[in-house]
């Protein structure tokens, strides 16, 4: 038997009827036609990511720059390193 999928659309609208209390999860269920257990799932997530929704990008971002800027930071280094080797070693043919 093959798993349904089911959209992103619906699953915020179960989500948001969830949210809002004004059913019950069975009613919800047999108005869209799914299982409860689903209700209450995709209820879950979407409390879950609400504060992602919310959050501030620019901080997520900061952070990647930062990261970035270590590794190239590190490369540099390294890259320094190899060079004064050789350097020192050709410099005395």
């Amino acid at each position: 038997m093959k798993r349904k999928n089911y959209s992103k659309e619906l699953k915020s609208k179960v989500a948001l009827a969830a949210i809002k209390g004004n059913q019950t999860v069975n009613e919800i269920a047999s108005e869209f036609g799914i299982h409860a257990s689903l209700v209450n799932r995709w209820k879950k997530e979407a409390i879950e990511a609400l504060p992602l929704v919310f959050g501030n990008s620019k901080a997520k971002q900061t952070k990647e720059a930062e990261i970035e800027r270590d590794r190239l930071y590190q490369t540099v280094g390294k890259l320094q390193v190899e060079l004064d080797w050789l350097k020192k070693n050709t410099g005395h043919l």
